[in-house]
């Protein structure tokens, strides 16, 4: 197996990975970085191989390393070698992990997804911290839903940060992308229900009528949902805040309503 040995901080290819950080870098060449065994592992077991596997010079031989580096070199990737502190440059964390991937970003299209393929979708509207993105996707793949479907201007998916805080479940998960008024035309061709996290004119969450297949949506984590797009839901629901917060974190509330969904369509 052959191996290229990065020495320098001013190498081309260093210059390159660490661009990536940036979303104008990620979103101009299509591709993304994954930070750590346990996310290239997910990658890995859910058909998703990088393009190039990046591993500081010195680390502890480990079985899924040894396994993930055969697999990207046989399916024609490349290895690479450097030190620690290269790798600190490229990811810009003083205790960077010891081995990364370079990625090709999925297809986020709405055309890609199978709208049949769950009784349950999450979808976010101008959901900005990159942090509540991954939750998201971790929701989607503990209930079991669709996919997860990003309208308007969202955190980038493919963020360090992102891709971190879904746990690998961006690996897993559907994922698409579009403005809402591509989406609202895609939804509406087919059976669907539009349910909005509201404090507009609700009902209790509890008990209301769910529908399959349900779209639950959830707005900014400041400013909520744009009028005009909670008036085209088809159910507001809403919690009871027993405490002195008015209202739940953006992520929170899309998981406990998507078990209260997925209880009631169970049932």
């Amino acid at each position: 197996m052959t191996r290229k040995h990065i020495t320098g901080f001013s190498n081309p290819t260093v210059k390159y990975l660490r661009s990536l950080r940036d979303k104008k870098h990620r979103k101009r060449t299509g591709q993304f970085l994954v930070e750590g065994l346990r996310l290239l592992e997910d990658a890995r077991s859910s058909g998703y191989l990088p393009r190039e596997l990046v591993m500081a010079e010195g680390r502890e031989r480990h079985e899924l390393l040894d396994r993930l580096e055969a697999e990207v070199a046989a399916a024609g990737g490349e290895i690479l070698t450097t030190t620690p502190d290269i790798l600190s440059k490229i990811t810009g964390k003083s205790n960077s992990q010891s081995v990364i991937g370079l990625f090709d970003e999925f297809a986020t299209g709405l055309a890609q997804l199978d709208r049949s393929a769950a009784p349950i979708w999450l979808v976010a509207q101008d959901l900005r911290d990159p942090g509540n993105l991954g939750t998201m996707l971790r929701s989607c793949d503990a209930v079991g839903a669709g996919g997860l479907i990003l309208i308007d201007d969202c955190a980038d998916p493919f963020s360090a940060e992102a891709v971190r805080a879904s746990m690998g479940a961006l690996f897993t998960v559907a994922l698409a992308q579009a403005r809402w008024e591509e989406f609202l035309p895609w939804l509406r061709c087919e059976p669907g229900q539009l349910v909005a996290a509201s404090l507009r004119d609700a009902v209790p969450y509890r008990a209301a009528p769910y529908a399959a297949p349900c779209f639950l949506l959830v707005g900014n984590e400041s400013q909520g949902l744009p009028d005009a797009y909670e008036a085209e839901c088809d159910l507001r629901v809403t919690m009871p805040m027993k405490g002195r917060a008015d209202s739940l974190n953006a992520a929170v509330a899309g998981a406990v309503l998507a078990y209260e969904v997925l209880a009631a369509l169970d049932s």
